[in-house]
C-alpha cells in the first residue's frame, strides 16, 4: 500500500464518526485507530467486592483503633540511616565475613555494608566514628531509603 493512500485513510478515518478501520489487501493489512480527543476523557468503571468478615471475631476487635500515642523505639545514639532503596547485605560476599559486628569499633568512612540497587552494589561507609551497639537490619533484608540500618555510640 502506497503512503498517499495510507494517508488518505487516516484522513477519512479521523474526519469521520469511525473510531477504528482495518484493511486487508495483496501487500498486507492496516489497521488505524482513532484515539479520543486529549481534552476527553474516558469512563472507567470499577467494581468494588465487600470485604470480608473476620470469622468469629468480636465486633469490638474490629472497631479497635490502635494508640497514637505509644512512641516508637528510638534507638540511643548515632543511627546510620540507608542512603537508597535496596538489599542489605553485611558482608562483601555470602560467605565472607561481616564488615562490622557488634561491639566493633568503626571509624568515619570505613565500610559497614553493602546496599544493592538494580544489580548495583554500594559501599556504605560510617558517617560518624563510634562502636555500633545495634545492628537493626538483618543480612539480604530490603531497605527503604532513610530506615536506620546501625547505631553507633
Amino acid at each position: 500500500m502506497d503512503l498517499r493512500k495510507l494517508k488518505t485513510l487516516i484522513d477519512l478515518v479521523s474526519e469521520s464518526n469511525v473510531s477504528e478501520l482495518e484493511i486487508t489487501e495483496a501487500e498486507g493489512k492496516v489497521r488505524i485507530v482513532k484515539s479520543p480527543p486529549m481534552g476527553m476523557a474516558q469512563p472507567v468503571t470499577y467494581s468494588m467486592a465487600p470485604a470480608p468478615a473476620a470469622v468469629g471475631a468480636p465486633a469490638a476487635a474490629a472497631d479497635a483503633v490502635p494508640a497514637v500515642d505509644a512512641p516508637a523505639a528510638v534507638p540511643e545514639g548515632h543511627t546510620v540511616k540507608s542512603p537508597m532503596v535496596g538489599t542489605f547485605y553485611r558482608a562483601a560476599s555470602p560467605g565472607a565475613k561481616a564488615f562490622v559486628e557488634v561491639g566493633d569499633t568503626i571509624k568515619e568512612g570505613e565500610t559497614i555494608c553493602i546496599v544493592e540497587a538494580m544489580k548495583i552494589l554500594n559501599e556504605i561507609e560510617a558517617d560518624k566514628s563510634g562502636t555500633v551497639t545495634r545492628i537493626l537490619v538483618d543480612n539480604g533484608q530490603a531497605v527503604e531509603y532513610g530506615q536506620p540500618m546501625y547505631v553507633i555510640a
